[in-house]
């Protein structure tokens, strides 16, 4: 049976507080990373577990650290923390309950890649987190874990909290980095990448909370052991969000490759009321749908991918018989609408345009035409706009289309439509 490594602590009593942490192994990583390995080791060990990136984009966290090790001019590491994704809440259970394992991480990394200067970018919405935060950077600095000379290794980190405004587009690595320099919050073009050039246009590395979360285990017990855990190619443990049409929501910390059946089924108690899954999003409302039919995929990046969905953020949401799917992409594309940034026309447009077709959808007023132009919208935003966003709106939309398209042709046709909300 799988034993919690991240989670592990956030039952206990004051679990947030420095005492619990240090009573529990707390700063053993860092102590043993700042006096045993160089910098490049480090780099080295993280790049060996094949720990990816549990943001969003699964991308190599070893070579985003190999990217940032060149040259020695000031650098940067960004604690992101702005969880906007609907249906996520896995890295505000982890800085709520045990925030020093995010700063041991955040500090071990600034460390292999040469930063001096961290800022922590949360969420505005996070009343409890940024309070979280504050009280534990502060008490990392009064125990030496921070701040000149740490631990008497030469090594300096200073770290610091910011408050985002509410923009959903922030957790984009770039829109944050334009917010953190008092900017509006919109993307970058990429190229150039922050590793090379970010905030103040110094080189930046940019991690998720969750992410960072793991690195302390892995200085501690080494990358052979993290590469046990899940599968070859999808390494170590993940938090899974788990909300929707079941009896038991919550956040479950499992291996990598979990069967999706399993999670939803033994872990989150199966569906209320006896109703059967109509469709599974199994990453966050930014990933394509699923069909009940593919329920026996696998929770990892490339069974997701090869199923036609995505691991995203981890954020399971079930829906049952009972639920629309036309209503459910309206509501997808409302969410996008809104928090586009209105820098890119695919997006800005797109998304309105879709919002009004399914709107007229759903209160039975559509045709067959406008499902034909849903699709049509769908395929043209994807791969056009500027960063993530749109393309995350045409693959959350698109998929109820694709996967459901009798449902919204039968709309169409018969002038269904539910309550709008």
């Amino acid at each position: 049976m799988f034993e919690p490594i991240l989670t592990r602590r956030c039952a206990l009593p004051r679990s947030d507080s420095i005492d619990v942490y240090l009573a529990d192994d707390g700063y053993k990583a860092l102590r043993r990373a700042l006096r045993e390995f160089t910098p490049s080791e480090l780099v080295d060990m993280v790049r060996a577990s094949g720990l990816r990136g549990r943001g969003g984009a699964g991308f190599p966290t070893g070579l985003k650290w190999r990217f940032m090790v060149q040259g020695d001019q000031p650098k940067y590491l960004c604690v992101n923390t702005d969880e906007g994704e609907p249906g996520t809440f896995k890295d505000r259970l982890l800085v709520e309950n045990d925030p020093h394992q995010v700063i041991e991480g955040a500090i071990i990394a600034a460390y292999a890649v040469g930063a001096e200067r961290a800022f922590v970018y949360i969420r505005g919405e996070f009343f409890l987190g940024v309070k979280r935060w504050i009280k534990a950077i502060s008490d990392a600095y009064r125990m030496g874990f921070l701040g000149q000379n740490i631990l008497g290794s030469g090594f300096s980190l200073d770290m610091t909290v910011h408050r985002g405004a509410g923009a959903y587009v922030c957790g984009e690595e770039t829109a944050m980095i334009e917010s953190l320099e008092g900017r509006r919050g919109q993307p970058r073009r990429k190229p150039p990448y922050p590793s090379e050039r970010g905030y103040q246009g110094r080189p930046t590395l940019v991690h998720n909370v969750e992410t960072l979360a793991h690195v302390p285990h892995i200085v501690l017990r080494g990358p052979e052991w993290y590469a046990s855990i899940g599968t070859p190619q999808s390494t170590g443990p993940k938090l899974f969000c788990v909300s929707g049409h079941v009896y038991r929501r919550g956040t479950y910390e499992l291996p990598l490759g979990t069967p999706l059946r399993e999670i939803i089924y033994e872990l989150a108690g199966g569906i209320p009321g006896g109703r059967r899954i109509k469709a599974v999003i199994p990453g966050g409302a930014s990933t394509p749908a699923l069909p009940a039919s593919r329920l026996d995929v696998t929770m990892d990046f490339e069974a997701l991918a090869a199923a036609g969905s995505l691991l995203g953020t981890g954020a399971i949401i079930v829906l049952d018989e009972s639920v629309c799917m036309v209503d459910v992409a309206r509501r997808n594309a409302r969410f996008f609408a809104h928090e586009s940034c209105g820098l890119c026309s695919p997006c800005r447009i797109g998304s309105h345009r879709l919002l009004s077709l399914l709107d007229r959808l759903e209160a039975g007023e559509g045709t067959a035409e406008h499902v034909h132009e849903i699709e049509m919208i769908c395929r043209s935003i994807a791969g056009t706009c500027f960063c993530p966003l749109g393309d995350a709106m045409a693959a959350s939309v698109g998929s109820c289309v694709i996967e459901f398209r009798e449902e919204f042709l039968a709309h169409a046709s018969n002038g269904l439509h539910h309550a709008r909300a």
